[in-house]
């Protein structure tokens, strides 16, 4: 027989707390206006042109139709706008991953002559909005003969002042008794960087490569400036092309905003942990 004491009591789930219930609304109704953007322009690319710019305007479809997505494709140049974009997207992570990684570890752990002025140079450059340096990037790119090129496109992106201070402040946080105990072991400077530093910065290299990726795929003044050639637009370039003689077709411009966005859509839900592992790690939180 088993007594009393042997028996096993499940504890019983708490109720929820108002504060919890609260909290909880709160987050739905916040969850509700981000995603009814979305909502509406699924709503509106699977409606006719005609009823898409009905005054006033509805959010179901009274016809269901995929009219807009059909034209998008057989009239668009969607294909090369979407390869474009990935295409410079992943060059300028590249770089900027390449580029604000040593930078910021060099002014991190080694020490030169001029590195006060450069790393002030590098603070003036986050002071400095990018349109600001439009016209003489343009002059620059232009005078260079890269105009309609990919380079074009890529290179001006690639001065990452925000992610170069970003690492920086990571790599200062890194113990330096760890380095000191690989060079008493013999090991070089470049060793100590890719099989020490490098490692433990993965997830500031992650929340780095993807801000980046997303801010190039969502950039629209400077590949507009710099390119006229059709079949070198990215996707926000294109999609601001989608009209004809009788002005902007919605539904075909929410369909096509809705395909550039889903690249960004799917970064998120997969990397979401990156993301946040990455401002974590980055020694900002305090700033």
């Amino acid at each position: 027989m088993t007594t009393a004491a042997e028996v096993r009591v499940k504890p019983r789930r708490s109720s929820w707390t108002p504060s919890q219930i609260i909290l909880t609304l709160l987050g739905a109704a916040v969850s509700v206006v981000f995603l009814a953007p979305f909502a509406w322009g699924l709503f509106t690319s699977l409606k006719s042109e005609t009823e898409a710019v009905e005054v006033p305007p509805h959010w179901l479809p009274k016809d269901w139709t995929g009219q807009a997505w059909k034209a998008l494709f057989e009239t668009g140049n969607i294909t090369n706008w979407f390869v474009n974009s990935l295409v410079v997207s992943v060059c300028v992570t590249s770089v900027v991953l390449s580029v604000s990684t040593l930078a910021g570890y060099g002014f991190a752990r080694t020490e030169f002559r001029g590195k006060g002025v450069l790393m002030g140079v590098v603070m003036a450059g986050l002071m400095i909005s990018p349109p600001v340096l439009g016209v003489p990037l343009f002059t620059t790119v232009q005078q260079m003969g890269m105009v309609d090129t990919y380079w074009g496109m890529i290179l001006p992106q690639c001065a990452p002042a925000a992610m170069v201070y970003i690492l920086y402040k990571f790599f200062q946080g890194i113990p330096r008794e760890l380095e000191e105990a690989a060079f008493i072991d013999g090991a070089g400077r470049w060793r100590v960087f890719f099989t020490i530093v490098l490692p433990l910065s993965r997830p500031s290299l992650s929340a780095v490569g993807i801000f980046t990726f997303i801010a190039s795929w969502n950039n629209f003044l400077w590949p507009y400036m710099v390119t006229n050639n059709p079949d070198l637009m990215t996707m926000p370039n294109g999609i601001a092309t989608v009209m004809n003689s009788y002005g902007i077709q919605w539904a075909q411009l929410m369909a096509g905003g809705l395909m550039a966005g889903l690249p960004l859509v799917i970064v998120f839900v997969f990397f979401q942990r990156q993301i946040v592992s990455g401002i974590a790690h980055t020694g900002l939180a305090g700033q």
